[in-house]
């Protein structure tokens, strides 16, 4: 088992599949998101108006990236473009679609047009 981060966070090349979708990016980042955020709240640089501290926002521009480079590959492993990222510009139906597609929805078994599925 050999986890290469580079490949993982810093590409938009190759697939990802729900497991490691959930596992190495949504559930990490939510935790960290609530810990900076609790932090925030105790030395008191959380914003209630604007709904963001500053550890917190930080901590959203840095994942920013990787996280679009990783739902790329997740689109990938769906067999479908990089592009369909642009369905979150649509309100509330493109977020469902957006959850439904990269978090609950396999893969496509095999090779597709974007590489073998990831394995580690």
């Amino acid at each position: 088992m050999n986890f290469d981060w580079k490949q993982f966070y810093l590409s938009g090349k190759g697939r990802v599949n729900r497991q490691q979708f959930w596992l190495r990016l949504v559930l990490p980042g939510f935790i960290i998101s609530v810990v900076l955020m609790l932090i925030d709240l105790a030395i008191g640089t959380y914003d209630r108006q604007d709904g963001v501290g500053l550890l917190s926002g930080i901590f959203s521009l840095l994942i920013l990236i990787p996280a679009i480079l990783i739902y790329i590959k997740r689109w990938h492993d769906r067999d479908k473009s990089g592009w369909w990222n642009l369905i979150l510009l649509i309100p509330i139906v493109g977020a469902i679609w957006f959850l439904v597609e990269l978090g609950f929805l396999k893969g496509t078994p095999g090779p597709n047009r974007f590489g073998p599925p990831l394995t580690d």
